[in-house]
C-alpha cells in the first residue's frame, strides 16, 4: 500500500501549521487510523513539498497533542486514539460470562446496520471499488478453501463498509470493536461453521451485504447487516449447545467405562 498517495503538496504559507492541519484532518476523518505508520520522513517531506526541518516541527506538534508517536528505529505512527474498547479484566470476564457475548452482538447488530445504511447512501466510487475487490477475494478464498484469506476478507469487508459510512466517530469506534473480534475475544470464527460447514452461507451473506451497499439500497443493506449478525448469534448458540452435549456424553462414557 502506497501511504504517501493520501497526502497532498503543501503551499508556502505557514508550512508546519499546514502539515499539522492536513495530518489532523486525515486522522479526524478516519483515513489514518490508530497504529498506522506514516511514510518515512524523507518520503513524506517530498510528497508534502516541505523541508525536513519543517516536517519535524509539525510532527513534534502532533506528538505533543497525543496524535502521533515516534518509535525509535521504527518510525512515526498514529497514536492509540480510542484505546481498547475494554480493559483486560473486563475482557477476561466477558470470556467467562456467556451472556455478555449476546450484549456484544446486540451492539454490533445495530452499529453494523447503521453503518450499512450510511454506506449505501454515501459510498464513493473508491469505496465501491474497494468493496468489490474484497467481495472477489472473499469468493476466491471460499472457493480455494483458504481459511486465513477468508477471515481477512471478512474483517476487511466490515471495515470497508464502516469507512464508506463517512462517519468519523463510527469509523474510529468500530475499529476498536473489530480489533477485539480479530483477537478472538468474543468468538472463534469456527462457530460460524456450525450451521454451514462449507462456509458458503457466510460468503453469500457477505456478498449480499456488499452488493446492497454497492447498489445504494439502504433498506436492503440494513437487512443484510442484521441477518448476518443474527446468523452469527444462531451459530454461536448451536456451537455452545454442541459443546455442552459433547461434554455430557464424555462424562457418561467415563462413568460407563468399567476401567474408570
Amino acid at each position: 500500500m502506497n501511504t504517501t498517495a493520501i497526502f497532498e503538496p503543501i503551499g508556502h504559507e505557514s508550512l508546519s501549521d499546514a502539515v499539522v492541519a492536513q495530518i489532523e484532518d486525515l486522522i479526524a476523518s478516519g483515513i489514518l487510523k490508530q497504529g498506522r505508520k506514516l511514510p518515512s520522513e524523507r518520503d513524506l517531506a517530498e510528497t508534502l513539498r516541505v523541508s525536513r526541518p519543517k516536517l519535524r516541527e509539525a510532527l513534534a506538534v502532533l506528538e505533543e497533542r497525543g496524535l502521533v508517536t515516534t518509535q525509535h528505529g521504527e518510525g512515526t505512527f498514529v497514536a492509540a486514539l480510542t484505546g481498547s474498547a475494554m480493559l483486560p479484566a473486563l475482557l477476561a470476564l466477558y470470556e467467562r460470562h456467556e451472556p455478555a457475548f449476546f450484549d456484544y452482538l446486540e451492539y454490533r447488530r445495530e452499529q453494523e446496520g447503521f453503518a450499512a445504511k450510511l454506506a449505501a447512501r454515501r459510498a464513493t466510487k473508491a469505496d465501491i471499488e474497494r468493496i468489490t475487490e474484497i467481495l472477489a477475494e472473499d469468493e476466491r478464498a471460499w472457493r480455494e478453501k483458504d481459511a486465513l484469506a477468508s477471515r481477512e476478507a471478512d474483517f476487511a469487508l466490515h471495515a470497508a463498509i464502516v469507512d464508506a459510512s463517512q462517519n468519523a466517530t463510527l469509523i474510529h469506534m468500530m475499529a476498536s470493536i473489530y480489533e477485539l473480534t480479530r483477537q478472538g475475544v468474543f468468538y472463534n470464527r469456527d462457530f460460524l461453521k456450525t450451521i454451514d460447514g462449507t462456509g458458503k452461507l457466510l460468503m453469500e451473506q457477505h456478498r449480499e451485504l456488499g452488493m446492497a451497499v454497492i447498489e445504494g439500497d439502504e433498506t436492503r443493506a440494513v437487512k443484510a447487516a442484521h441477518d448476518h449478525i443474527d446468523f452469527v448469534e444462531e451459530s454461536f448458540k448451536l456451537g455452545m449447545e454442541r459443546r455442552r452435549r459433547e461434554a455430557m456424553a464424555e462424562k457418561r462414557r467415563i462413568l460407563s467405562d468399567p476401567k474408570a
